[in-house]
């Protein structure tokens, strides 16, 4: 037969954590249809991949590109970094089921403006991601500020009962119509009051149908590990797999903590099915919250609404400029975005080399001047990290950025190079592969992602873009299995 596409002479790395072998692999419409030596075998379209590493695309578990997945298709930021697809609607903020009168809540304001809330149900978030035929595939969770939203007078206080029944109902039509769980921002102002009661059925109403719950904890400074408990109880009650976002030690009092931290989710791990994600940075990002202002870190506000020209300044030389205090200068500055130097890099990559870890790039597409990690997470981890460091061999950073998200996320034949699966590949050259984004120069294409196909199309071409989009939304229809292998801690990993 003559195939659509044959990839020639590639160092497969096929997702599951297994060394590379060398092989070629065939491509019939939208899946993988062969693998192995073929020396005979004609195609449509033939790459030779001249030993470069041939990975299941890149799989971003925690992105906030909602509403950019439909406003700016193309998704440069990810198809250049080798993602393929995008799990949205992270940390309690999503662009559905979801309509807006007034202002947009913070950190929702982190999603788009006013008139990008236009989704009143899930299946009409969906409908439009497929109408906009992204470059990438996308997946997406359920905000919990976000169905607060659309029920609550006030965010200042905990749900009553009548609110929490509407937000279940939102939540359930959600993922009736394929959604792929919850997602929670415990620590956002506007979520902070919403007690372990009002979460708890929430969760399990994602539980019953088979779905997942993701949240940002409600502390990552001092009370990480309480904050940690709270999450774990959560999810046990409801009977569903949890998700940490972004696990870090926060706050120069925090740093160091990333053994007991992990060490308490290894635990969980031997009761029920726990992961977390992480970026490879030690600077956060988000709207600028005034109960993380502090002088013990670097702090560079991003973008303010009243104050547009202090964007990409620090915020002690706003504060020492107008003569007030770091606290006042930050009042007068939101709504604000900023970057937090809250991090070890010792601790950063205790978590990130961890076996339970994912890598999700928690990037801001809306942000005027984001953080690296935006354009630069996915090559960061393979060349910096693995390359440079020897943080983790190559195959098992693949496997944090590809099956194992697909298994936590229910993404059914994906995140893997096999027969049958979904032609959703990145071809690397690992020698020249290169993040170059930074915090001084932020938007900037990653070097040595040689080639990027989404469901059988190629989509990226040594820096050339495809005009043919391939991406989709991908709803959920199946339970997703709590079947990843129970981790054995062992003396290396919790030492």
């Amino acid at each position: 037969m003559v195939y659509d596409l044959l990839i020639r002479n590639a160092n497969v790395l096929d997702g599951s954590g297994a060394a590379h072998f060398r092989a070629d692999v065939a491509i019939q419409g939208e899946r993988i249809c062969a693998i192995g030596d073929m020396p005979y075998a004609t195609a449509n379209t033939i790459i030779d991949a001249q030993e470069c590493y041939l990975a299941p695309g890149f799989i971003d578990v925690h992105t906030h590109d909602d509403t950019n997945v439909i406003r700016t298709p193309e998704m440069l930021p990810k198809l250049t970094q080798g993602v393929t697809t995008v799990v949205v609607g992270n940390c309690g903020i999503s662009a559905s089921p979801v309509t807006l009168a007034s202002e947009v809540p913070d950190p929702m304001n982190l999603l788009g403006k006013l008139e990008d809330f236009r989704y009143p149900s899930f299946s009409a978030y969906a409908n439009a991601v497929d109408a906009a035929a992204p470059s990438i595939n996308v997946a997406a969770l359920v905000g919990h500020t976000s169905l607060r939203s659309q029920v609550m007078d006030s965010f200042s206080r905990p749900a009553n009962r009548e609110e929490i029944a509407n937000m279940e109902a939102l939540l359930s039509q959600a993922l009736d119509e394929g959604a792929l769980g919850l997602s929670s921002g415990l620590a956002y102002r506007n979520a902070i009051h919403a007690p372990t009661t009002e979460m708890a059925p929430l969760v399990a109403a994602v539980g019953k149908s088979g779905g997942v719950y993701t949240t940002h904890l409600r502390d990552e400074f001092a009370g990480l590990l309480d904050a940690m408990d709270e999450a774990f109880a959560t999810a046990r009650s409801g009977q569903v797999p949890l998700v940490i976002s972004h696990l870090k030690c926060a706050g120069a009092g925090n740093w160091g903590g990333a053994g007991k931290a992990l060490g308490k989710l290894e635990a969980a791990t031997q009761h029920q099915h726990a992961h977390c994600d992480c970026y490879p940075y030690t600077a956060g990002s988000s709207t600028l919250d005034l109960g993380q202002v502090t002088d013990e870190i670097e702090i560079t506000i991003t973008w303010s609404t009243p104050h547009p020209e202090q964007a990409r300044r620090p915020l002690k030389e706003i504060a020492a400029e107008w003569g007030v205090s770091l606290l006042d200068a930050a009042k007068q500055l939101q709504p604000a975005g900023a970057v937090y130097h809250n991090m070890s890099e010792a601790d950063m990559q205790q978590v990130l080399a961890h076996p339970l870890s994912m890598v999700g790039s928690d990037g801001l597409p809306n942000d005027p001047h984001p953080h690296p990690r935006l354009w630069g997470a996915f090559p960061r981890v393979l060349a910096h990290y693995s390359r440079d460091l020897k943080l983790m061999p190559l195959a098992e950073a693949v496997r944090k950025m590809t099956s194992l998200s697909a298994a936590n996320f229910g993404l059914t034949d994906r995140g893997v190079i096999r027969i049958g699966a979904y032609a959703d590949l990145t071809l690397f050259d690992l020698k020249t592969l290169e993040d170059t984004a930074n915090y001084e120069t932020p938007i900037a294409a990653a070097k040595g992602i040689e080639m990027v196909i989404v469901n059988g199309k190629i989509a990226y071409h040594q820096g050339t873009i495809s005009d043919q989009r391939a991406g989709r939304m991908l709803r959920r229809t199946e339970r997703i299995l709590q079947s990843i292998p129970t981790f054995q801690p062992n003396q290396e990993q919790t030492s």
